[in-house]
């Protein structure tokens, strides 16, 4: 399945400038995916609610195949098992993305959060550790907090 989606981002020709950006387009998404797995994990229960929101956020944010997403959760599993701490991952973040496409990150990290309808200690140091490693400051990581919940009473 991994190189199902590996082949996905790398039609292009070997040592091209298209081939560098789509194997850097194809990290930074592993290392956003692997945020929100991270995030699911944090109450030590990866629900299959949670599965399920994580996969749909990648299909509709990156337009992929349900297999493609699944690869892609896959891998971001792979490597955050393989690592030692999140700053791989937030690091490629904040060279690939602007302000705005980190606090969508962010959003989408509180929609995580409260899938369940609550927020333990471990999501919330775990927001504020990942506030930090993406360089934002305390009013957005609220106001972002402030949108989800909104959002999700209108619902």
């Amino acid at each position: 399945m991994l190189d199902v989606l590996k082949r996905f981002f790398t039609k292009v020709p070997e040592g091209s400038i298209q081939e560098a950006e789509r194997k850097t387009d194809y990290d930074v998404r592993v290392a956003v995916c692997a945020l929100f797995v991270e995030m699911a994990r944090q109450d030590e229960t990866f629900s299959p609610l949670e599965m399920e929101t994580i996969l749909s956020i990648l299909k509709e944010k990156y337009d992929l195949s349900p297999e493609h997403a699944e690869a892609l959760m896959a891998e971001a599993q792979k490597e955050l098992d393989d690592s030692v701490d999140l700053w791989q991952f937030s690091h490629l973040i904040n060279e690939n993305y602007s302000e705005d496409e980190k606090l969508e990150i962010i959003e989408t990290l509180w929609r995580i959060v409260f899938i369940d309808g609550k927020m333990d200690r471990y999501e919330h140091y775990l927001m504020k550790k990942l506030k930090n490693l993406l360089r934002l400051s305390d009013n957005q990581l609220i106001d972002a907090k402030l949108k989800v919940l909104n959002s999700s009473e209108t619902d």
